[in-house]
Order: C-alpha cells, then sequence, then structure tokens
C-alpha cells in the first residue's frame, strides 16, 4: 500500500485506505459508465475499490483496474479492491466458486477484502433475487457461522487478504466472535452510515472489537429509485450540514466524509463525475472543529435510506435491532 494513501488499520495488518470508491450501478445506468467511472477513480488517485458480485460490474471494474496497471498509473499491491458474497452462495460449498467467479472477473489472483453482503442466506439458483410467485423473496436456512469457516479457508488459500461482514448488527456479530474454533475476526463491517444514520452504538461496539466500520450511503445515497423512497430527505441539502459547510468553506458531501473519518469510520463515495471525485479525495486537507463535529451529531434521526426489504421475512434480518 503506497505510504502517500492515508489508512486505517486492520485487525489482521493489514491496511485498508480512509476513503473508498464505490462502484454500485443501478440498472438504468449502462455498464459502460461503469467501467469509465472506475478508470477515472484511479486516475485522480482512489486506491480503495469496493464492488459485489450482486452489482454485475465486477468484469468492469477488473478491465478498468487492468487497463491502469498496464498503463503504469497503479501497481496491483498499491490497490485495495473489495468484493462481496452474495446471498445466494451462503451454502458452504458455494462460498469457495463464488469468489473464484469474482476473482476471474475482476481478473485478480486475490482480492484485499471479502465481504458477507448481508446476513440473510436466500435460496441458491440461477437467480440473485429468487421470488415465489407472489413476489415474495425466497430465503434459505443456512447459518452464517458455516458460512463464515469457508470465507476463512479462502483466506487460509490466499484468495482473500482479509475478511468481514456487511449489514450485520452487534448480536450477529457477536455469534461470529464467539463462534467455538473462530479462526479470524471479521476486519470490518460495511453499513450504512451518513449523517441521518451514525451508528453511534454499532460504532462503539465494533471499536471495542478491534472491527472497523465502513460506511455505505456516505453521502445520503445516490437515491436511486429502484431502492430508495423518493420522498426521503434530501441528505446533501440539510440546512445544518449546509451552514456548516460555508462555515468551513468546502462543499456538503466533503463535511459528510470528513465527519465519517474524524470518527473513525472508512466511507465509500460513489460518483460517476470526475470533480466530484477529485473534490471527495480533498477530505485528508481539513479538520472539522469539536463544535462542528457536535452540530452535525445533531442531524441523527437513525434513518434508513436502503432497508433491504426484500429480506424482512427472515429472522435473520439485522435492521430489527436497535443498532
Amino acid at each position: 500500500m503506497s505510504s502517500k494513501q492515508h489508512c486505517v488499520k486492520l485487525n489482521d495488518g493489514h491496511l485498508i485506505p480512509a476513503l473508498g470508491f464505490g462502484t454500485y450501478k443501478p440498472k438504468e445506468v449502462p455498464k459502460s459508465k461503469s467501467l469509465e467511472a472506475a478508470c477515472l477513480a484511479l486516475d485522480v488517485g482512489y486506491r480503495h475499490v469496493d464492488t459485489a458480485y450482486a452489482y454485475q460490474v465486477e468484469e468492469e471494474i477488473g478491465q478498468a483496474i487492468q487497463s491502469k496497471i498496464k498503463a503504469g498509473v497503479v501497481k496491483r499491491e498499491d490497490l485495495f479492491v473489495t468484493t462481496k458474497l452474495w446471498c445466494t452462495c451462503f451454502r458452504p460449498e458455494l462460498v469457495k466458486p463464488a469468489l473464484e467467479k469474482s476473482l476471474k472477473k475482476l481478473q485478480l489472483d486475490y482480492v484485499d477484502l471479502y465481504i458477507m453482503h448481508y446476513p440473510v442466506p436466500m435460496k441458491s439458483g440461477d437467480n440473485d433475487f429468487p421470488v415465489n410467485e407472489q413476489g415474495k423473496s425466497l430465503l434459505d436456512t443456512v447459518d452464517f457461522c458455516d458460512t463464515w469457516e469457508r470465507l476463512e479457508e479462502c483466506k487460509d488459500a490466499g484468495l482473500v487478504k482479509s475478511i468481514g461482514v456487511s449489514n450485520f448488527n452487534h448480536r450477529q456479530l457477536e455469534r461470529i466472535l464467539n463462534k467455538p474454533g473462530l479462526k479470524y475476526k471479521p476486519v470490518c463491517n460495511q453499513v450504512e452510515c451518513h449523517l441521518y444514520l451514525n451508528q453511534r452504538k454499532l460504532l462503539d461496539y465494533c471499536e471495542s472489537k478491534d472491527i472497523v466500520l465502513v460506511a455505505y450511503g456516505a453521502l445520503g445515497t445516490q437515491r436511486y429509485k429502484e431502492w430508495v423512497d423518493q420522498n426521503s430527505p434530501v441528505l446533501l441539502n440539510d440546512p445544518v450540514l449546509c451552514d456548516v459547510a460555508k462555515k468551513n468553506k468546502r462543499s456538503p458531501a466533503l463535511i459528510a466524509l470528513r465527519y465519517l473519518i474524524q470518527r473513525g469510520i472508512v466511507p465509500l463515495a460513489q460518483s460517476f463525475k470526475e470533480n466530484e471525485m477529485r473534490e471527495n479525495l480533498q477530505v485528508f486537507g481539513f479538520q472539522l472543529s469539536p463544535e462542528d463535529m457536535k452540530t452535525l451529531d445533531g442531524l441523527n434521526k437513525n434513518f434508513r435510506y436502503l432497508p433491504a426489504e426484500f429480506l424482512v421475512d427472515h429472522p435473520e434480518y439485522p435492521f430489527v435491532e436497535e443498532y
């Protein structure tokens, strides 16, 4: 990992760059846009790229990485690439093949971080979002602790440097941490986290266990129609946030990212625009005062843009717990 990068140390000794580039793409955006955006992100200086099997852009991300390695823009060892195990592949025998499929698409020998996308298993098969005749999600009964053991094996096999989870509540994390014969702790829990959902209790819990909180939706999500209620509040238009931004002569987006970074959280910033990508990297160039941090703490309303309603009928649905 290049020394120019601001990094956070994971509990297994590896370093994760303190700001990541998110690659989720809604259906209406063409895949070529993902390739273009990932190339731009690497050009402007991002070295932490977060993707997932379910985003269906791993091939484009792989092409971008390979083209920038060939062009001498980056070296593989300077990159931190994350991808995620999808819910339909939680059966133990499906874990390694799923990772190998992702690696093939990404054109990589290993990923830096492999995480379980949700704590909820779905029926395996050809469909990533399997549903019954009534349109209800087809869920499964795999114990995620069994899935975790296979992630540990993938780490031992050198296919991945670090392993973690996403969208787990503290009770679910506790189950992995207390699992008999646990070999590796999760290095991170990637969750929705922003000024309206500041995850204070989950952050305190994760810090007490030396687990890094990685934030998606850090700027209040891109508000994609498919997943986000269009009547939900627009985070970056928040008047209190805009006041703090004005006072610091920075954009609301930079303030929103800086707020997370100062709390030890690793935010993922997603954009298809070069000017925004460049601007977001300026987050390390200033600090927010304790007063500003306190003001911004006051914006929390435990509001979730992405409640993952397609998993709500499963006993492991994570968001019924307070944290």
